[in-house]
């Protein structure tokens, strides 16, 4: 029996490390097919409950033990047209954003796990994906971390979500956080911001929605999005389910009534929320985190 037990261990052991090593190191591609319905899980081995985010190769997640837990969440879960969300909110009077960039080596690269890793969660609202990245986990397109810009403004074209125009910047100097698209923000802002970061599509443009997108088209992935509404607040949204651009885009609009909402990405969407003990597994590169700086 306990020969048995060993040589299952072992099996289990090498099947994960195959899976780690086929995890994809890059952003999301422009998606053009449909994905399939949540893959359940037949795996006997007791292991914690997930968060409803592992879906057929999406962000997978783990409950992490956390003293933050005591304090309440600036997340809570929401639905828009049958499709669970996660609607996190960040406020300027109580919060500050920052961008920041996940490890790209060590045993936990490229997850907000690794990047987590040391840090006074109870610090710590949220923090999420910021955008798409290429195969060494650097972002794409524009990128301002603590007034450093790391990354130039993409202004060219090419493949992928990243680049169906209009994509856009979401920035902010301390309170102050605004997206815009990204001819707008080249001809108007000339003042280097505390944080920014370049993503696409924008998913709302002046209060209209993306006019290349369907009403509720083929095109199905978790994602997760930023929009600003007129109070100056930042919505962050993740969904839990494979959700379409144009509900997702409706969602900001309609619900959120955020006249400016921008994509930051899909299938490797992972959400921190140390309050609940959420920690998305997802492979990332640049991150958008939530600071508390007021008790709400």
């Amino acid at each position: 029996m306990m020969a048995a037990r060993v040589k299952m261990a072992l099996a289990l052991g090498a099947a994960l490390i195959v899976t780690a090593c086929e995890q994809r190191p890059a952003g999301e591609p422009v998606i053009r097919t449909e994905l399939g319905d949540p893959v359940p899980s037949d795996d006997p081995i007791d292991i914690v409950p997930l968060p409803q985010n592992a879906q057929d190769g999406a962000a997978s997640a783990d409950a992490i033990d956390d003293p933050a837990a005591q304090i309440a969440s600036a997340c809570a879960p929401a639905t828009f047209e049958d499709i669970a969300l996660t609607h996190c909110i960040a406020d300027p009077a109580a919060h500050r954003i920052t961008t920041a960039l996940a490890p790209v080596s060590g045993d936990d690269f490229g997850t907000l796990k690794g990047w987590a890793a040391g840090r006074d969660a109870s610090a710590i609202a949220f923090a999420m994906n910021a955008g798409m990245y290429g195969d060494d986990l650097r972002p794409l397109g524009y990128f301002v971390q603590e007034s450093e810009r790391l990354s130039e403004l993409a202004r060219g074209d090419g493949d992928g979500n990243f680049y169906l125009k209009p994509n856009g910047v979401f920035f902010g100097t301390g309170g102050a956080w605004q997206i815009l698209d990204t001819g707008t923000f080249l001809r108007t802002i000339g003042t280097r911001p505390q944080f920014g970061t370049q993503s696409g599509p924008m998913l709302v443009i002046n209060g209209e929605l993306h006019p290349e997108f369907q009403d509720n088209g083929p095109s199905r992935a978790i994602r997760n999005g930023v929009g600003i509404d007129a109070d100056g607040r930042a919505h962050f949204v993740i969904s839990q389910s494979p959700i379409s651009f144009g509900q997702f885009a409706r969602f900001f609009k309609d619900e959120l009534g955020t006249p400016n909402a921008l994509y930051l990405d899909g299938n490797v969407s992972s959400l921190w929320d140390p309050a609940t003990g959420r920690m998305d597994a997802g492979r990332v590169g640049p991150l958008l985190v939530v600071e508390r700086v007021n008790e709400q």
